[in-house]
């Protein structure tokens, strides 16, 4: 009753709060997209006896439909439990929109091609996504605040936003219970190391490995300008590494033998104020040519009233960053994030607050629905959200919902005789490049 509960609060704060114009039809449309099976456009989610409107109100509920999108990201942020450890992935993935000539701010972004096996080229938009992990080894990473990349920012200053806006509004609860944001390798540098220095929540990024770092530069010796680097810490040559402040072994099931070390104080070249932990992981042991180490950079939250956490759950806090990748793939196959060919990116934004809404009530839902798979499916005693999805109807039978009935509003007039029609602007495609210093 407890969760039943929740859903039912979940469902009525967001429909008053976040949705601001348009309310009843964008609610409907969520609904819509719960209950529906895949579908090949996105006006096929009028067809749905949860969508009570026309097929054309499902594109003016995005163009004249307006959100609280403040609102929402602190309310997302709210429902994060702080009774144990809290990772929050942090990623980002493109919305391609190769043929929409008359989007504006589209760019050419990064997209994994699984046929080719390397990444490729879409010109589309690309989107932050600050997430957290609801279960560790699963399918359920909810996404808490979600923003388009904008041509004039990149990937890593829109996630330092994301993460200083997640740690404002989580407030006191930052120190009861360790965070820990866990970022992929375009993270691990000093640009978004740097400025997250200060904020109450730890940072947990991968780095490249050919880096190459340095120590505290020790005492000074009262002769000529104080050092600011100590000694040199490559990667590559592990005579430079000296003896690890830390060192842990384990025997895993999936993993093999794992030889965790870690080294304290260390900093880049670029910005010697920002001083983190250097871990290098190592798994499979037992194998004859095991894979490369992999490394990470770790820092800890300022004024922490809590231990540094052992390597051992620094090193599963990164495993359990891997939900990030089933969830964004539920978002774009199941939900059908990327399908609707907007003319607007405002609404494609609008439109990707409405799935990320839907993926939070999959997991309200899931303790609540009874597992029906299909019969080539087999039963599952932990639903994954997709599974979750497919029991959604009789549960919903029972929520009911809060949005109003549409009224009949009389025949359209039409377009007006004699009204000339405006061509659309076409706006290029932005390509991004690195900024050079001028010549002096």
């Amino acid at each position: 009753m407890q969760q039943f509960t929740k859903i039912v609060e979940f469902r009525q704060q967001f429909y008053q709060h976040a949705l601001t114009g348009a309310r009843d039809a964008q609610f409907e449309l969520v609904d819509a997209l719960l209950l529906s099976r895949t579908i090949n456009s996105y006006p096929e989610l009028s067809l749905s006896p949860a969508f009570r409107r026309k097929w054309h109100s499902a594109y003016k509920a995005l163009e004249r439909g307006r959100q609280d999108v403040a609102w929402l990201e602190q309310y997302l942020i709210q429902q994060v439990p702080t009774d144990k450890l809290v990772i929050l992935p942090l990623d980002a993935t493109a919305w391609p929109h190769p043929q929409a000539r008359v989007m504006q701010d589209r760019q050419c972004v990064y997209s994994p091609t699984r046929v080719l096996a390397q990444h490729t080229i879409v010109a589309g938009h690309p989107y932050s996504i600050l997430a957290w992990c609801a279960e560790p080894d699963s399918s359920w990473a909810l996404p808490v605040c979600i923003t388009r990349i904008l041509s004039s920012e990149t990937d890593v200053e829109v996630g330092v936003r994301q993460v200083q806006t997640f740690c404002k509004h989580r407030g006191d609860a930052l120190h009861d219970m360790l965070h820990v944001v866990v970022a992929d390798g375009k993270y691990g540098n000093h640009k978004f190391l740097g400025p997250l220095r200060e904020v109450a929540c730890g940072v947990l990024a991968r780095l490249r490995r050919d880096r190459v770092l340095y120590g505290p530069p020790g005492e000074y010796q009262g002769r000529g300008r104080p050092r600011v680097h100590g000694a040199r810490f490559a990667f590559k040559e592990s005579e430079t590494w000296g003896d690890p402040d830390e060192t842990c072994d384990i025997e895993d099931a999936r993993w093999g033998k794992v030889h965790l070390r870690r080294w304290n104080q260390l900093h880049a070249r670029q910005d010697a104020d920002t001083v983190f932990s250097v871990l290098c992981l190592e798994v499979h042991g037992e194998r004859t040519q095991p894979p490369a180490p992999l490394w990470l950079g770790y820092q800890h939250p300022l004024g922490a009233t809590f231990d540094q956490p052992s390597l051992e759950n620094l090193w599963r806090g990164y495993v359990a960053r891997w939900p990030v990748e089933p969830s964004i793939r539920l978002r774009k196959q199941s939900l059908a994030w990327t399908l609707p060919r907007f003319q607007t990116a405002e609404e494609c934004d609008r439109w990707t607050n409405l799935v990320t809404l839907a993926q939070w009530q999959l997991w309200w839902a899931r303790d609540l629905v009874k597992d029906t798979p299909l019969p080539w499916q087999p039963p599952q005693a932990t639903l994954t959200p997709e599974r979750t999805r497919q029991g959604l109807g009789s549960l919903f039978q029972q929520i009911g919902t809060p949005a109003q009935a549409p009224q009949p509003r009389g025949k359209s007039p039409g377009w007006q005789k004699g009204r000339a029609r405006t061509r659309l602007q076409r706006y290029p495609v932005i390509r991004k490049t690195k900024k050079r210093p001028a010549p002096t």
